[in-house]
C-alpha cells in the first residue's frame, strides 16, 4: 500500500503500522506526549547549485509529513556563504520545488540571510553566557589543536577571553576593523568531545563578500552548523528532517538550540539518503561536466537533476511513485535506475498518445497504389486507454519504413519485411515485398512491394495471416525531426568513478538522429508534450532546443522495463 494513503490511517491500526515510516511513528509520540500541538517541516536548499533526484525525496517527504499532520512546509534558502551562491540556482530551485509539489506558497519561502540580525544577537547571547569566545588562531592552528578521532583536542590559548573583551572583540569583527581570517568566533564546548564537531566549533567567520540578498551590509557570515538550527527555531520548525551525514552533527545542532533561548526548539530526525546506481548526483561532478561542455547544462537529460528530469519528459507523478516504492529509512540502500523507469512508464503508458515515427528511414513504394492520393486510416491514440480516442493518419503510394525492418537475407524468425515475403503495415494493408535498389556500396536504399486493399486495418479480413506488423510513415506528408536516444553518462559495468576518482563516461549516452520523419500530427506538438513513438519508447518535445518550425524529441524511456516491482 502506498503511504500517500497515510494521512486516511488511524494511527495505531494493524493498517497504519505496515505503511508508515519510522519518522511518522516519531511524529505521533511527540505529539501524543505534547512535546509539540502541530508539525512543521522545511526544505532547507543552499543555492549553490541545481537540485538532484535525492533532493526531491526530501522535499516530497518533508512536504509529505507536514500536509499529513495538517502541518506547514517551508522552502527556505540556506544561503549563508555568498562565495558559492547565485541567484540563479535560486531560481532554479524555485522551479524545481514547484514543478516536483505542482504548486508553491510563496509566503511559505525564506531565506536564512532574512535573519543575519537575529543571528548575530544569538552569537551575543551565546558570549554573555561564557559559550562563545573570539579567537586568533589561524585555519591550520585550529585544525592542529582540534586533535584527532584517536586524541582528544587543546585549547585555544584565546578561550579564557572575558566577556566583556570577547564583546567588544565580536563587534569589532562586524564592523570590518580586522582582516578575512584574522579572528572567528567559536562555540566554548569541549575541545576533549569524542565528537570533533564538539570541539569548540568557528560559528562566525569574517569575509568580505557580496551577498545576493544583503549585498555589503556584513562582513561577518554564520558558519552552516550554527545557522541552520537558528534557522530552523525563528521558523518554528519541529522537526528537522535531514539525511544520515547529519547524526553526528546532531548534538551541535541541539547545543545551539538549546543555550540561545528558545521556548520549544526543534528536533533533528535523520534518515538514509537516496542513492541511484549509474548516476552521478555529486555537485562539483556535474559542474566539471557542465564547464567541460560534456553535457549542454545542469538540465541535459543525460543527468538526473530536477531540471534535467523535466526536460527529458520525467513527470512529477513518476518522481513520486519512485520515491515511494524507494521508502524511507535509517540504512543506506541503493535504488536501480531500471525502477525509475518503470515509474515514468507506469505513469505515461495509460496516459499518453501513440504516434508512428520512423527515426531510420528506408522508403517504401507500393507499386500498385494509385500514384497522387492520400488516403486517411484510423488509428487508436491508446491500445490500453480507449478514452484517448482515434486519429486519422494519411497513407499513400510511398512510405518510410524503418531500415532494420527490411533485410534482403534475413536470419530465422525474421518476421518483417524481406523479398517475397508479406507484413502488415500497421493500421493499414498486407504488402509484399516485389525488389529493393542498392547503392555503390550495397546499402539498401528502396524497398517495392504491391499491396492488398482487400486487407485494409478494420475491414474483417480473414483470408490468410501474416506473421509480421511494421509501422510507417507516409512520405508525402511526414515531418522531419530531431530525435535525441539517451544511455546513461558513465559506463555502467566499470561503476561511475576511476580510481582517481574521475568520471567513467559512457562515449554512446548520447545519440543524435537527424531528419527522422513523423507522423504529421505531431507537428502541432508543443514544447513539453510527450508521446509513445510505436516500438520506441516515450518521447517528448525538448523545450529547450524545439521550435515551432523543427521539432526536438527526447526519448524518455524505452518500452521495454528489466525492473519488476517487488524484485
Amino acid at each position: 500500500m502506498s503511504s500517500e494513503n497515510n494521512a486516511s490511517l488511524t494511527p495505531g491500526s494493524e493498517e497504519a503500522a505496515v505503511s508508515r515510516n519510522f519518522i511518522e511513528f516519531e511524529i505521533d509520540k511527540d505529539l501524543e506526549n505534547k512535546r509539540y500541538d502541530h508539525v512543521v517541516t522545511r526544505f532547507p536548499p543552499e543555492p549553490n547549485g541545481y537540485l538532484h533526484i535525492g533532493h526531491a525525496k526530501s522535499i516530497l517527504l518533508n512536504n509529505k509529513l507536514a500536509t499529513e499532520y495538517n502541518g506547514q512546509f517551508n522552502l527556505r534558502f540556506d544561503d549563508t556563504n555568498p562565495t558559492k551562491e547565485d541567484v540563479e540556482y535560486v531560481d532554479s530551485i524555485l522551479e524545481d520545488v514547484r514543478w516536483i509539489l505542482g504548486d508553491l506558497d510563496m509566503e511559505r519561502v525564506f531565506y536564512a540571510s532574512d535573519y543575519f540580525d537575529m543571528m548575530y544577537e544569538k552569537a551575543i547571547i551565546l558570549i554573555k553566557k561564557g559559550l562563545a569566545y573570539v579567537c586568533d588562531l589561524n585555519a591550520d592552528e585550529i585544525r592542529e589543536y582540534r586533535g584527532t578521532l584517536k586524541e582528544p583536542g587543546k585549547n585555544s590559548p584565546y578561550r579564557n577571553r572575558s566577556v566583556e573583551e570577547n564583546l567588544d572583540l565580536f563587534e569589532r569583527m562586524k564592523n570590518g576593523e580586522f582582516k578575512d581570517g584574522e579572528k572567528v568566533l567559536r562555540a566554548k564546548i569541549d575541545m576533549s568531545s569524542p565528537n570533533i564537531n564538539m570541539r569548540d566549533p568557528i560559528i562566525y567567520r569574517i569575509a568580505r563578500m557580496t551577498h545576493h540578498n544583503t549585498g555589503d551590509k556584513w562582513c561577518i557570515y554564520p558558519m552552516y552548523d550554527f545557522a541552520h538550527p537558528l534557522e530552523d527555531a525563528f521558523e518554528g520548525i519541529t522537526h528537522s528532517i535531514c539525511t544520515l551525514e547529519f547524526e553526528d552533527h546532531r548534538p551541535l545542532y541541539e547545543w545551539v538550540v538549546n543555550n540561545t533561548d528558545f521556548d520549544n526548539p526543534p528536533r533533528q530526525i535523520e534518515f538514509a539518503k537516496l542513492y541511484l546506481t549509474n548516476v552521478v548526483t555529486g555537485k562539483r561532478y556535474i559542474k566539471r561536466l557542465v564547464e567541460e561542455g560534456i553535457v549542454d547544462g545542469w538540465d541535459d537529460p543525460r543527468l538526473v537533476t530536477i531540471s534535467a528530469l523535466r526536460r527529458r519528459g520525467f513527470t512529477p507523478e513518476s518522481i513520486k511513485m519512485f520515491m515511494e516504492l524507494s521508502g524511507v529509512s535509517k540504512a543506506n540502500a541503493s535504488s536501480d535506475y531500471a525502477m525509475l523507469e518503470y515509474c515514468i512508464r507506469e505513469d505515461l503508458k495509460l496516459k499518453r498518445p501513440r504516434a508512428m515515427a520512423v527515426l531510420d528511414p528506408l522508403k517504401l513504394v507500393i507499386t500498385n497504389y494509385p500514384e497522387n492520393e492520400i488516403e486517411y486510416l484510423d488509428a487508436d491514440n491508446n491500445l490500453e486507454n480507449e478514452e484517448l480516442g482515434k486519429r486519422k493518419v494519411p497513407f499513400g503510394r510511398e512510405l518510410y519504413i524503418e531500415r532494420d525492418d527490411f533485410m534482403i537475407e534475413p536470419p530465422k524468425k525474421y518476421k518483417r519485411l524481406y523479398p517475397d515475403n508479406e507484413v502488415r503495415l500497421m493500421n493499414a494493408y498486407f504488402v509484399k515485398c516485389t525488389g529493393y535498389d542498392t547503392d555503390e556500396n550495397g546499402e539498401v536504399t528502396c524497398v517495392y512491394a504491391t499491396y492488398d486493399p482487400e486487407t485494409k486495418s478494420g475491414s474483417g479480413f480473414t483470408g490468410r495471416k501474416v506473421k509480421g506488423t511494421i509501422h510507417w510513415v507516409a512520405a508525402e506528408t511526414a515531418i522531419d525531426a530531431t530525435v535525441r536516444l539517451y544511455e546513461n553518462i558513465v559506463d555502467e559495468e566499470k561503476g561511475v568513478y576511476n580510481e582517481d576518482g574521475s568520471l567513467n563516461l559512457n562515449s554512446n549516452s548520447l545519440t543524435v538522429l537527424e531528419n527522422c520523419k513523423l507522423e504529421p500530427s505531431l507537428g502541432e506538438a508543443n514544447k513539453g508534450d510527450s508521446f509513445q513513438f510505436v516500438r520506441q519508447g516515450f518521447f517528448n518535445v525538448d523545450y529547450k532546443d524545439s521550435t515551432d518550425e523543427h521539432k526536438v524529441f527526447n526519448r524518455i524511456v524505452s518500452l521495454k522495463s528489466s525492473y519488476k516491482p517487488g524484485k
